[in-house]
């Protein structure tokens, strides 16, 4: 078999491989209707895991089919040049080109083990702009001619859900409401809405993304959100502006899963209504992350295009024990190493650590796990690279960073948004943002303990605080399912030696956790101190932790609805389902 007949044939291959992955991502994500309308949320829970795992089987099943098919040859680079151009020839003009180039790269990087980027073997500017992206199937369009309420009546019976009857009319009399509030604002008359074709689904809601297009003046968000509680599908919230729709879109939540055939174009459509926002994170949050991790480095590169301009530097905050951390400073985007040795008293191991991350990369995040998308042999020039930093590489992390030439190869990264540490963040923030920022803090443990995370560490050095002031977490290598740990009180103490003694009088298993002890690690002033315990003080005894894993092990889902209290259409009326009444004192 000549060169030129392998190149065609493993390009068929990939291009078969990757038309496979597109009908077995499709079919899952269609699932999520039938998941919704059921009230299945286990299922829910189990789409979103086998489709997380689907892209690196698939990668997986290809490259063991192109060794057994063609032995050697497929180790040549001249042969995956020439395959990269017949491939490219034959994915133009498919709807997932974007997706389809991302999966070659794949195949590259896994079997020549690229470092940096190959121009010859890999696809690396991508297709057209992702920013502007309008393709007229992508969405439908209502009129507000006979009125906004009757615009609104149109689109939500369009989507076919059997809505619980009582409350339809109050709840579209609301919205409309709010949207001629929201223009009144805005000072601009509105000319029509338009509406993404399907519902993005996660976990137990559904959301319509549109947006309301105005006259002389660049368009407002609008998502409406579906509620299945045992009574029947409602009418839940209304979202109307670019803080609430980024929080639904965060980068601590799971992806939805919204049939979308052209996600370029969806995404096109979302940048309109969230133009903060990184063009990977909307992938991602469509469930494309191996496409998203492309577009991140794409935008560091292209930041980075004129070297010396912003050089990496550490990250602000208290050096990790495990990691290092570093950044632009102007730039949204932090890079996580291993460090070689970690310092005392940390035990875990590096494998660990990885699989702590993994761990997350496939659980579900509740709106407080910062995603952490994985790289493999980065290249990047040296002048990139203040000396102080290259030097804490180099010593630090010489396992993972090695010069070669003038680039500094990484060979194991994370990449992450960028969040305030919010032990910094506490020092500078006027009292009302910090006493928001304590409350969410306590707010944010509760979240992680409801979806069975307990997060090891409680140090404010491991939490963040985002553009929006939301409290997250970050640092994983600690991180644990809550059910893997055994909460208990302290025993009293029989004797002074017993009080006085340095070490536990009493027996202490590895996973033993006494949240009576949580306090004094905290880091916190006094007042602010006093401030968490009265708001949760239930944090800081086991009983709430010992009933978090009796709902995890019964199987209990609990949901955290990922807007405000004030975006509820009918927030003056009790929660018709147990898991919003846990969270219906939240402000997110």
């Amino acid at each position: 078999m000549t060169d030129a007949v392998t190149a065609d044939a493993v390009a068929e291959c990939i291009l078969s491989a990757v038309s496979t992955f597109h009908e077995r991502f499709a079919e899952i994500t269609h699932r999520a209707r039938g998941r919704f309308l059921g009230r299945d949320w286990q299922g829910m829970r189990s789409d979103a895991l086998e489709r997380l795992e689907l892209y690196g089987d698939s990668v997986n099943r290809t490259v063991d089919l192109l060794r057994d098919r063609f032995g050697e040859v497929v180790d040549d680079r001249d042969v995956w040049a020439s395959a990269r151009s017949r491939y490219a020839g034959w994915t133009t003009g498919r709807p997932n080109r974007e997706l389809d180039e991302t999966f070659f790269n794949s195949m590259t990087r896994r079997i020549l083990v690229t470092v940096g980027v190959d121009e010859a073997v890999e696809f690396v500017g991508g297709g057209r702009d992702t920013k502007e992206g309008e393709d007229p199937g992508e969405f439908r369009t209502y009129p507000v001619r006979s009125g906004i309420r009757q615009a609104l009546q149109a689109l939500v019976a369009d989507t076919a859900l059997p809505l619980t009857g009582g409350i339809r009319r109050p709840a579209l009399e609301r919205i409309a409401d709010r949207i001629r509030q929201r223009l009144e604002k805005n000072g601009a008359r509105l000319r029509r809405i338009e509406v993404l074709e399907n519902l993005f689904y996660r976990n137990q809601g559904a959301y319509l993304v549109g947006r309301l297009v105005r006259e002389g003046a660049p368009p407002l968000p609008m998502v409406l959100a579906f509620r299945h509680p045992p009574d029947g599908i409602a009418l839940e919230a209304v979202l109307l502006d670019e803080d609430s729709l980024s929080i639904l879109f965060s980068f601590t939540r799971s992806a939805f899963h919204v049939v979308c055939p052209h996600p370029r174009e969806t995404v096109g459509f979302l940048r309109t209504l969230l133009p903060h926002k990184l063009v990977g994170e909307l992938y991602s949050s469509i469930g494309h992350f191996k496409h998203a991790k492309t577009e991140l480095y794409r935008d560091l590169l292209a930041y980075a295009e004129h070297c010396g301009e912003d050089r990496f530097v550490e990250a602000p905050g208290a050096p990790g024990m495990v990691m290092i951390v570093f950044a632009m400073p102007h730039h949204d985007l932090v890079i996580k190493l291993i460090r070689d040795r970690f310092q005392r008293p940390k035990t875990t191991t590096r494998r660990q650590v990885i699989e702590q991350y993994a761990y997350v990369f496939k659980h579900h995040r509740a709106g407080r796990l910062v995603e952490a998308q994985e790289f493999e042999f980065l290249s990047f020039d040296r002048c990139w690279f203040a000396g102080p930093l290259l030097e804490t590489l180099l010593q630090e992390a010489g396992r993972t960073v090695r010069l070669s030439g003038n680039d500094v190869v990484i060979r194991h990264a994370y990449v992450e948004r960028r969040v305030t540490p919010l032990d910094l963040y506490l020092k500078t923030a006027a009292e009302a943002e910090a006493a928001a920022a304590v409350a969410d803090f306590g707010e944010a443990i509760r979240d992680l303990a409801l979806s069975n995370i307990f997060p090891g560490d409680l140090l404010l050095k491991n939490f963040g605080v985002t553009r929006h002031g939301r409290v997250v977490f970050y640092d994983y290598d600690e991180l644990c399912p809550l059910t893997d740990c055994r909460f208990r009180s302290l025993p009293q103490a029989r004797s002074d030696f017993e009080e006085l003694a340095d070490e536990p009088w009493f027996h202490v298993q590895d996973n033993d956790v006494f949240p009576e002890e949580f306090t004094p690690f905290l880091g916190l002033q006094d007042h602010r101190k006093e401030m968490l315990l009265q708001q949760h003080g239930d944090l800081f005894r086991p009983a709430f932790w010992i009933e978090a894993q009796q709902d995890v092990r019964s199987g209990t889902l609990r949901e955290i609805p990922p807007y405000r209290q004030a975006d509820r259409l009918f927030p003056e009326r009790p929660p018709q389902d147990e898991t919003l009444r846990l969270n219906e004192r939240r402000d997110l």
